[in-house]
């Protein structure tokens, strides 16, 4: 018997992180040289990068949001990819 298509699937919201939610996880330490004097606006995408080559590098990669979470952030507004300055 072949089941419907998308039968048994999860929501794709389920298990997905907010930025705040993620963002309450990393180290003081990152958050402080990432977001120093920016933390009035919204994240930028380089912060988060910034944030997650060092997370990666100190090999703590489960505290590195999946691909699926990044995209949500940047596709609800969560994060910027740059900040736009109004004339």
């Amino acid at each position: 018997m072949t089941l419907p298509k998308g039968f048994g699937q999860q929501p794709k919201n389920v298990g997905k992180r907010s930025f705040n939610d993620w963002w309450a996880t990393v180290p003081d330490d990152l958050k402080t040289k990432s977001r120093k004097g920016d933390e009035q606006n919204k994240p930028l995408l380089n912060q988060v990068n910034y944030v997650l080559l060092h997370l990666h590098l100190a090999g703590k990669h489960d505290a590195k949001p999946s691909h699926e979470e990044l995209k949500d952030w940047l596709h609800s507004g969560q994060v910027d990819v740059l900040r736009m300055t109004k004339k």
